[in-house]
Parts: structure tokens; C-alpha cells; sequence
């Protein structure tokens, strides 16, 4: 077949030959004593009797043509590079009329656009122009779709078309055969009408063209990434603003460290900041139990729209210098190879995360290192060679670095600080216990180190209010209300307080002191369902009350 083809293109001088995938004619078709495909077109090439076009990528290219030295050097490589946005711009709207044509769309300017941005922005691992075609054309697919939708009156007349046959039947059995007849002229008018229904609607579905727009795009954009559709649609800025009021409810007495990631997250949305490193970068500082963590899984909820979307990675797995490969993968001949890097895997799956390096001074100073190239250059290589970008993650770091000096210390220990002096003070005193345990290179690529305030009575009682919320939430499914007075309130805070262990102790004082005593009497019976439970506190305990119990009151 390749030497008819030959035989063809010697006989037409006019023709220029176009291979697309030119590796594959190396070792095409060759078996023992005999030649591939390259091999019998290389004469041919050599004498100038063939005009050939061969296109191949870069890592093709090296594996198969560059071994065979002779078919190498009879062409002449020409790299095509990726256009720009510009371009890329200029090359869709030069398709949009044959894609208009297909779909039987009208794409607007501003849709053009949006594919081209939207898609350089948001689709990391493919190239321009061919991610941004795919995209205009997905969006044209789409709205087509759309409108194949039948009128909502073809279902009614089919239905009245179904009843007219039922009861033409029943007339048949019950010898009713004038009924019957006018029953068979009802149906034939009943389906003239369906059918003139579905003409008009074919006729105007013809001729109408569908208009696709910028949230046509938009649309296939956040199914192609996960990114929910209403986080896109809103205004960037209302929603960063939207962000930091609903973390402030849930992430409590922590407003300067808020309030420095909405900063940093509105600069980058503005485009102030280098649009290769990530969206934001952040050391979080300070004791146990004041919500570091809860910060990264409530940003994550409320900027993704999920709270999967968080890497968590505890750093005490890799203390040791032989882990420190899991984050990228093992090397070449190493067991594990092929299975990719706990880190750069998830991250190239799905880039839109928040990833979370826990107790970051535990790890092994070479995941400092690693860390290095993703916090300056917002990207990182796995171990098979592909490059992982991290231009859209943000990326948080807890420690507990510098708590144990500051808690010795009681004029500038965690103790309840309302004054700002004594705070700053406080940070600055971390701040310096930061630069002793981590190198001067990595606390400069961070966009911020933010130090957390201890918790004080005030906030506590704003984390009561949040457990106990859940335990209503829970006692939902029995049809169960749970009304708390201010004495149990108090009671559970008073339990519940320790400077020194955060907001921790208040969930196990709800846990020993509400959940233990409620569940043992739901259990036994005293408690039903449909009615509210009235708690209150007496001495050392909470007390339980319910209209419909019979004793009244039942203490835990």
C-alpha cells in the first residue's frame, strides 16, 4: 500500500504528502526481511521525488525519529510553538464561520474570548489553540442541545392521543362501535394536531440560530474543571468579600488571619501579583486548638464550594529523609514508581484545591526545599517528568513553632490579650522563633506569616453556640428540639475554658457533659421525640426537661 502510494504521487508532480503522527511510519508494517514504511519512502525523500509534511510531537520525536539518523536528517524540523491569547483570539474567530455553520450557532465576540482566556487561565494541561476550540465547540454542542428540547404541549397531546385509544378499545369490546368511530376521528385529529405541532417546531428549530455566549463558556469551563458554576458567576471581588464574613463565623476570634488570606486572595484576583506563583501563600502560627486548621477547610468550602477540595498533608509522615519522595513519586527503578506522588498527583487531578501542609516544622528539611519551587515558581516537577502547576492553589502551612517560649513567658504567653501592643509584641516573639527553625529563603517566598490570637471567654461562647448547633442538627432526624439556658450555657463554658488547649476542651465539655448524659436518657426512654428539651444546670451537671415526660424533670 505505501508503495502504491509511491507509484501515485510520482505520477502527480503536484502533490505535497502530509503525515500526521510521523513516528508511526518507523517500524510500520516491517516484519523479518522486509522493510517499514520509513525506510521505503527515505529514497524517494533523498532523490526529491516527494514533498512531505510530517507532524509529531517533541517526545515522539526524540523516542523514534532521532534514533534513525538517515530519516532524521532528511527533513528539516520546525517547532510550532503555542500562539499567544492574542492569536489564539484571531485563530477562533477566523473557525467561528464553520462552526456556526455545524452547531447552526452564532458565537459572539465576547465568547471567542472568554474560551481563549478562560481556558489559558483554568486549563493547565493542554495548549492553545486546540483547548480554547474544543471549548467554543462544547459550548456550541450545548446550546444546540438545548434547544431539541419539545414543546411542553407535544407531551400533552401525546397523552390525549393514549386516552382516546383506550377508550376507542373499551368501545370495541362493549360492542359500542358508533363510540368507537368517534373515537377513531378524534384520534386522527388528535395526531394532525401532534404532527403539525412537531413541523412548526422543526421549522423554527431549523431556522433559528442559537446564540452562544460568555456563560455558555463559562459554564463548560466549570464542568470541565469542577469549579462550581455560581462561584464563576459571581463577581470576584463580591465574592472574596462574601468569603471573609462567612469564614469570620465559622473560624472564630481569628480576624487578623482572615483578613490577611482575603487580602492576599483580592490581590491576586486583580492581577497585582506575579500570575506564575500561586494564588496565595501562608504560614499559620500559634497554639493549639485556635482554628488553623479549621481555617484551611473553611476557605476551602467557601472558595471551591467543597471541602474535599483540600489537600491535607500531616507532616510528621515525612520526618524522615527517605519520605520525603512520596510527595513527588519514587524515582526511576524504585518500587512505586508508576503510582505518581501523594502530592503532585492530587494536585494535577485537580487543580483547584487548598493544599495544607499540617504541622509543617515536623517535616524533614528537604520538603523545605521541594517547597521552595512551588511557593516562587508556582509549579513543581513529579518523578516521570511532568511539570505540576500550582498557579491555582493556595497553599497553607501550620506550626506550633514558638508557643512553648511564649507560654513560659506569662507577661507575653497565650493568656486572653486585648491589647495590641502586647499582641504585636507576642508576634514578634514568634516571628524570631520562626527564623531560628526555618531558613531565611523560605519565610521570604510566603506571601504572609500570620500569627493566631489565643481564644478568649467571648469567643468560646461564639464555639458553643457552633457545637451546639450540630447536636441540634443531629437530633433533627428525631424530631427532637434542644433548647439550652444561659446557666447550662455558662456551665459548659466554665468546663469548657482553657487558655492553653484553645477550643478543643469545649468540644469535650459538650461531648462529657450534653451528648454522654443526653444520649443514656434517649436511650433509656425518659426523652421523646416531637416535643423540645428544656437543659439547664444544677450543681455539677446539666439537667434535662421535657413536657411530655412524666417525671417532670430528669437529671443526668
Amino acid at each position: 500500500r505505501i508503495k502504491a502510494v509511491m507509484d501515485e504521487i510520482r505520477r502527480n508532480k503536484n502533490i505535497i504528502l502530509f503525515i500526521d503522527e510521523l513516528h508511526t511510519i518507523v517500524g510500520a508494517g516491517s516484519a523479518e526481511g522486509t522493510m517499514d514504511a520509513s525506510n521505503i519512502i527515505k529514497p524517494a525523500l533523498s532523490r526529491g521525488e516527494l514533498q512531505c509534511i510530517g507532524a509529531t510531537t517533541l517526545n515522539e520525536y526524540r523516542k523514534y525519529i532521532e534514533k534513525d539518523a538517515a530519516l532524521e536528517r532528511r527533513f528539516q524540523s520546525v517547532k510550532v510553538e503555542a500562539p499567544s491569547v492574542e492569536e489564539a483570539i484571531l485563530i477562533l474567530k477566523g473557525l467561528r464561520p464553520k462552526y456556526e455553520e455545524h452547531h447552526k450557532a452564532e458565537f459572539t465576540d465576547k465568547a471567542i474570548e472568554a474560551s481563549v482566556k478562560l481556558s489559558d487561565r483554568y486549563i493547565s494541561d493542554r495548549f492553545l489553540p486546540d483547548k480554547a476550540i474544543d471549548l467554543m465547540d462544547e459550548a456550541g454542542s450545548r446550546a444546540r442541545i438545548g434547544t431539541m428540547t419539545r414543546p411542553p404541549e407535544v407531551k400533552g397531546l401525546e397523552t390525549e392521543i393514549e386516552d382516546i385509544k383506550s377508550k376507542k378499545e373499551r368501545a370495541i369490546k362493549n360492542q359500542d362501535f358508533e363510540g368507537a368511530a368517534a373515537m377513531r376521528d378524534k384520534e386522527k385529529h388528535a395526531k394532525e394536531n401532534l404532527e403539525s405541532v412537531l413541523k412548526d417546531w422543526r421549522t423554527s428549530r431549523e431556522e433559528k440560530r442559537v446564540k452562544v455566549d460568555e456563560e455558555d463558556i463559562l459554564h463548560v469551563v466549570s464542568k470541565w474543571t469542577g469549579i462550581p458554576l455560581q462561584r464563576m458567576e459571581q463577581g470576584e471581588m463580591d465574592r472574596l468579600f462574601q468569603v471573609e464574613v462567612e469564614m469570620s463565623k465559622v473560624v472564630i476570634g481569628q480576624k487578623e488571619g482572615v483578613s490577611a488570606i482575603c487580602k492576599a486572595l483580592r490581590r491576586s484576583r486583580a492581577d497585582l501579583k506575579d500570575p506564575r506563583r500561586p494564588i496565595g501563600t501562608f504560614a499559620l502560627l500559634g497554639p493549639t486548638g485556635v482554628g488553623k486548621t479549621l481555617l484551611a477547610k473553611t476557605l476551602a468550602e467557601q472558595m471551591f464550594g467543597d471541602s474535599k477540595s483540600l489537600i491535607q498533608l500531616d507532616m510528621s509522615e515525612y520526618m524522615e529523609k527517605f519520605n520525603v519522595s512520596r510527595l513527588v513519586g519514587s524515582p526511576p527503578g524504585y518500587v512505586g514508581y508508576e503510582e505518581g506522588g501523594q502530592l503532585t498527583e492530587q494536585v494535577r487531578r485537580k487543580p483547584y484545591t487548598v493544599v495544607l501542609f499540617d504541622e509543617i516544622e515536623k517535616a524533614h528539611p528537604d520538603v523545605w526545599n521541594m517547597l521552595l519551587q512551588i511557593l516562587e515558581e508556582g509549579k513543581l516537577t513529579d518523578n516521570v517528568g511532568r511539570v505540576v502547576n500550582f498557579r491555582n492553589t493556595i497553599i497553607l502551612m501550620t506550626s506550633n513553632v514558638g508557643s512553648d517560649t511564649i507560654k513560659k513567658q506569662s507577661s507575653l504567653g497565650f493568656s486572653p490579650i486585648s491589647d495590641e501592643g502586647s499582641y504585636e509584641k507576642m508576634r514578634e516573639k514568634i516571628m524570631d522563633e520562626a527564623r531560628k527553625t526555618f531558613r531565611p529563603e523560605f519565610l521570604n517566598r510566603l506571601d504572609d506569616v500570620i500569627v493566631f490570637r489565643s481564644m478568649t471567654k467571648p469567643d468560646l461562647v461564639q464555639i458553643l453556640d457552633l457545637e451546639i448547633a450540630k447536636v441540634t442538627a443531629r437530633l433533627k432526624n428525631k424530631n427532637i428540639a434542644l433548647e439550652l439556658d444561659e446557666k447550662a450555657k455558662d456551665f459548659l463554658v466554665g468546663k469548657g475554658y482553657d487558655p492553653q488547649y484553645g477550643a478543643r476542651p469545649m468540644r469535650r465539655s459538650v461531648e462529657r457533659y450534653l451528648e454522654d448524659p443526653l444520649a443514656e436518657e434517649i436511650l433509656r426512654g425518659h426523652l421523646h421525640e416531637g416535643e423540645p428539651i428544656t437543659v439547664t444546670s444544677e450543681t455539677d451537671k446539666l439537667v434535662f426537661t421535657q413536657k411530655a415526660a412524666t417525671e417532670g424533670a430528669l437529671s443526668s
